[in-house]
């Protein structure tokens, strides 16, 4: 018996593949846009934008660590704790720096993940799994997602010999002291990637397919650049890309979690590479 089409090179790499799949997803929104009406289409198109702004500024402005150095003398005044107690213990703590990584992925998960989910719940009256939170069909798309992810994880062990790369990964430049600190931080790491592929496959494109349809991935890809734009350049421009191709199989396999899996993969092997090319793995388990 033949592979289905979705299991084949041929299907993945034929130029008017991506088209088609395009096509698709106009078709699908226009049946399901007789079902609702203007109005509500109307409604959730403005608040799904307007939450989408509100998440990306809050999530901008509050992830650094500099705002935790603030917040700590509030929460010790809210308390009544004196001689700044909670602040000297934080700063003398051998584990600063990956709190201060703690206190962004935190703002990610409020910012990409729980403020979303409680908008689709409370305000916009849908289920999670209408915005990706669901398997779906992921298996059925499995090659898109390795062909999506292997060229760009190749290219990360080839950019690990650079200087600039292996300098700039990991982000927490403690992540070699121990593997405590390299757990912790992949930690970190992998759940702020649930987060944004839940807040720009999940909840943007989603939340704007029926009104957009196809263009909904087009308006996605734009904050979703903007978001790279403090990483290295080629990383940015990969991102146009990377960001089209995540949402057209998000859509397609209505969940996020074959984009996370991506995300995962390749971010593990631009860590470990860049680990190996300059400091090493951990050689304890405890700083």
């Amino acid at each position: 018996m033949p592979a289905p089409a979705e299991h084949t090179l041929s299907h993945w790499l034929h130029p008017r593949q991506m088209l088609s799949h395009l096509r698709d997803i106009d078709s699908e929104a226009s049946r399901e846009r007789q079902q609702c009406s203007d109005e509500t289409l109307w409604l959730r198109a403005w608040t799904v934008i307007a939450v989408a702004c509100l998440c990306l500024l809050m999530v901008h402005y509050l992830k650094y660590s500099n705002n935790l150095r603030e917040f700590i003398p509030l929460l010790e005044s809210l308390f009544g704790i004196e001689n700044s107690q909670w602040k000297m213990a934080w700063l003398r703590s051998p584990y600063r720096d990956l709190i201060g990584n703690v206190w962004w992925g935190c703002w990610q998960l409020i910012g990409f993940m729980l403020i979303p989910m409680l908008t689709i719940r409370f305000i916009l009256k849908q289920r999670l799994r209408d915005y990706g939170w669901q398997a779906g069909s992921v298996k059925e798309h499995w090659l898109g997602y390795v062909l999506l992810a292997t060229p760009i994880m190749v290219f990360a062990i080839i950019a690990s010999f650079g200087d600039d790369f292996s300098n700039h990964y990991p982000f927490y430049k403690l992540a070699n002291r121990s593997w405590s600190d390299l757990l912790m931080w992949e930690a970190i790491y992998i759940l702020q990637f649930v987060a944004v592929e839940f807040f720009f496959r999940g909840f943007l494109v989603n939340g704007l397919r029926l009104q957009f349809g196809s263009l909904s991935v087009a308006v996605m890809c734009l904050p979703y650049l903007m978001l790279h734009f403090p990483k290295l350049w080629p990383e940015s421009f990969g991102a146009i890309l990377f960001g089209f191709f995540l949402g057209i199989l998000a859509l397609r396999s209505k969940s996020i979690w074959g984009g996370v899996a991506v995300h995962v993969s390749i971010a593990m092997t631009m860590d470990i590479a860049a680990l190996l090319q300059t400091r090493g793995l951990p050689q304890q388990w405890m700083p």
